[in-house]
């Protein structure tokens, strides 16, 4: 069985386009090709498209910076005492965490207070001493210093106030490189923040590599040492520009730090044990309390979207500034503070828009680890990808060949379908991401080259069917079995069809006097104005014979009107026989005649022989006895016979003359034979010569010898192309003489072939 498997592997065919198909898939799926993966990354966004909006929790809220906001308050950036009254009002409102995504990096920009420095500085170079003017300077300074104001407000903030940073990931210019005094102390700034815990499964894990962060860059100094806690609001997008992911680590003078949203949903429940897992793979994702957030082998989490911008509610600052938000907005939750207005907000492509603010991103984050709603990639997902692939791969590969076109087609599409459906339902029920690039194409792989296969071996096959059968059947009946090759399997199958016997007479004495140039001349312009009828009326021209004739009717072109399509043929053969035979009268040659045998049933048709040579033919008794048909013509004076199963079948369509009941050779059971004389354009004459010659068989069979033969011999005078009319006329003058036995009954046995 292997070794046949193994063989099959070296020849084109079915088994090894699958086999190879597979390999070159796995391949692909294994090495990662980028231009399949950023497809992989579309039907990932496609998915999001097609689950539709999701409804956030209530748990996070955004105070946005808008248009409406600058209207009010003036261009941004604002005096840092609006964002202290900001902080005031929030915490007043009962917010329990307020997160900046704004970076606080340079002090505040205050023209009042630079010209407090200046004045004071004024006063101590004229050399003027004034203890209550120095006290008066001082009080209006701090007064005017924003940035302590924003301090003092985090300060007195019944709400944990988390403060947004960035990493540089690498060095910020050519020509410029951060200090390392200037690292260390920007690392200071943001030391609190720091993961608390780092779990390592085995010493192999400590060696795993996370996302580096060159230098941070923290808020000012003032505003750092008003709270321990910070986040980084750093967001990186896929190589197609596409926010997926947001990374929960990143690592820098060797600690390990969490973003905005980590820090903000830990406040919010409480600051629970908060720890990093990572094993020897990777990591596995972050421990928070009873929550795990699971992250891919680098730290970053897959972000579940739930919809387009303003999923979540937005709050314009001016609104709360002034008092115009109802009371209790903010209670027990997280807000997000940041801009949204055109032109200053961070800009960021998700899979539902374009255009989505980096701050709603983050708030996402928080609702995704809150609502334990996260999406994930888990490490099984590479064996169910590598089984999607072969188990699609294979299912087409063993049932396309086996279907027709369209329902090949139908079968490759059905299965593509549902291999998307399965993907949804993983993605939107578990928030699994499951591979649908490398399977599909893995599919769509396999199938093409199925396609393209069969295509080439059909074409192949149809020459060769199309010169093998054009010498034998019609075009349209070859045009038919190409559209089923298999019919032509070797083998037989048992089929009811008719089949036709012709034979020149005295062709034994005819082509000894003819020379082999003539002889041979003569036969094919027979063998071929006979062999077009036979193709005219979409019979199978079986075989030559010498000068005989066999064709089939029925097979392999299927069609109920067979005994008809024959009947039709041999009357026109006699037609295009008397032509002829006008033709070669008119040339001095001698004129020919034959005798034609019609029988209907069933029979065994097929390709018969050995798988090297073959021949198309039928076998069975009713071929035999439309073979002792055609022969029987020179004992009953006629062209054509037909059986009693061919003439039942064809008795409202032609004109016919029961001939005698014959007993073949071998057989016990009698069959009725006629001879076929036309169409329904059989002369009154004819006809009533006809129905003398019935009648005179019934008396015959009656035994009523002379009767018999006075009837005969009126239908002989009526007609004497009816010739069977001289036979029985002899047969009653011979039983006359010596009389049948007492069981006789009428049916003649036929002793020859």
């Amino acid at each position: 069985m292997m070794k046949r498997f193994f063989k099959s592997l070296c020849y084109a065919n079915r088994i090894s386009i699958t086999f190879y198909s597979s390999l070159l898939v796995i391949a692909l799926f294994l090495v990662q090709v980028p231009i399949l993966d950023l497809i992989e990354l579309k039907t990932y966004d496609f998915r999001f498209l097609a689950r539709g909006r999701v409804q956030p929790s209530s748990a996070v809220v955004m105070a946005v910076i808008d248009e409406k906001s600058l209207d009010v308050e003036g261009r941004w950036p604002w005096a840092r005492s609006k964002i202290a009254a900001l902080v005031d009002a929030l915490s007043g409102d009962g917010a329990k965490v307020i997160g900046f995504d704004i970076g606080f990096l340079e002090p505040d920009e205050n023209s009042r207070l630079q010209l407090l420095r200046e004045l004071e500085q004024d006063i101590k170079a004229i050399g003027l001493r004034d203890r209550k003017l120095t006290k008066l300077l001082r009080s209006k300074e701090i007064d005017a210093d924003n940035d302590l104001a924003l301090a003092e407000a985090i300060r007195r903030s019944k709400a944990t106030v988390v403060l947004g940073y960035f990493f540089h990931t690498g060095r910020v210019a050519r020509d410029y490189v951060i200090e390392q005094t200037q690292i260390n102390k920007q690392l200071q700034r943001i030391s609190d923040s720091r993961y608390p815990a780092v779990h390592y499964e085995d010493k192999e894990a400590e060696s795993i590599p996370f996302i580096e962060g060159y230098a941070p860059e923290s808020s000012i100094d003032i505003l750092a040492r008003a709270t321990d806690f910070s986040g980084f609001f750093n967001i990186f997008p896929d190589p197609d520009g596409v926010v997926r992911w947001m990374p929960l680590i990143v690592q820098c003078g060797g600690n390990l730090f969490p973003p905005l949203s980590i820090q903000c949903v830990w406040h919010y429940l409480d600051r629970p044990q908060l720890m990093v897992n990572v094993a020897r793979y990777g990591v596995e994702g972050v421990q928070m309390g009873d929550r795990f957030i699971p992250t891919d082998e680098i730290g970053r989490m897959l972000i579940n979207f739930l919809g387009p911008p303003k999923t979540f509610p937005h709050y314009s600052i001016s609104d709360i500034l002034h008092g115009k938000i109802p009371e209790g907005t903010f209670k027990e939750k997280v807000v997000l503070v940041g801009a949204t207005a055109a032109g200053i907000y961070d800009l960021r492509s998700t899979p539902f828009s374009p255009v989505y603010p980096g701050m709603e991103v983050h708030a996402t984050v928080i609702d995704n680890i809150l609502r334990q709603d996260t999406l994930s990639r888990p490490k099984w997902t590479k064996i169910f990808d590598l089984l999607a692939i072969v188990v699609l791969v294979l299912l087409t590969g063993a049932v396309v060949p086996r279907l027709s076109a369209v329902k090949g087609i139908l079968f490759a599409v059905v299965l593509f379908v549902l291999y998307l459906l399965i993907a949804r339902w993983l993605f939107v029920s578990f928030g699994i991401w499951v591979n649908i690039v490398y399977p599909l194409l893995g599919l769509s792989v396999v199938y093409i080259s199925l396609t393209v296969f069969h295509y080439f071996t059909e074409e192949r096959e149809r020459k060769k069917i199309r010169g093998a059968f054009s010498y034998y059947v019609s075009d349209s009946v070859v045009n038919e079995v190409l559209k089923d090759p298999e019919r032509l399997k070797l083998g037989g199958d048992k089929r009811d069809l008719t089949v036709l016997f012709s034979d020149i007479r005295g062709f034994t004495t005819i082509s000894e006097g003819l020379s082999p140039e003539d002889l041979v001349q003569l036969l094919n312009e027979y063998l071929t104005a006979m062999s077009n009828v036979v193709f005219k009326y979409e019979g199978t021209l079986d075989k030559f014979m010498g000068d005989a004739i066999m064709a089939i009717y029925g097979a392999p072109l299927e069609r109920e009107d067979h005994p008809a399509m024959a009947c039709h043929s041999a009357l026109e053969m006699m037609e295009e026989l008397r032509r002829l035979n006008r033709k070669w009268e008119s040339e001095g040659r001698t004129p020919l005649d034959i005798g034609i045998g019609i029988n209907t049933g069933m029979m065994m048709v097929g390709n018969m022989g050995s798988s090297q040579r073959f021949d198309y033919t039928v076998m069975g008794d009713a071929v035999n006895l439309g073979s002792r048909l055609e022969g029987a013509n020179k004992n009953y004076r006629t062209n054509i016979l037909i059986s009693e199963f061919t003439y039942e079948r064809v008795r409202e369509e032609f004109v016919c003359m029961e001939v005698d009941s014959v007993r073949v050779k071998g057989k016990l059971l009698p069959v009725r034979i006629y001879q076929l004389l036309g169409h329904d354009d059989v002369p009154e004459m004819r006809r009533q010569a006809i129905s003398y010659f019935h009648e005179g068989l019934q008396l015959y069979r009656s035994q009523k010898w002379n009767d018999a033969i006075k009837t005969f011999e009126r239908v002989k005078a009526m007609d004497g192309d009816l010739r069977a009319a001289e036979l029985y006329i002899q047969r009653c003058l011979d039983l006359k003489l010596n009389p049948p036995p007492p069981d006789w009954d009428g049916v003649f046995t036929m002793v020859t072939k």
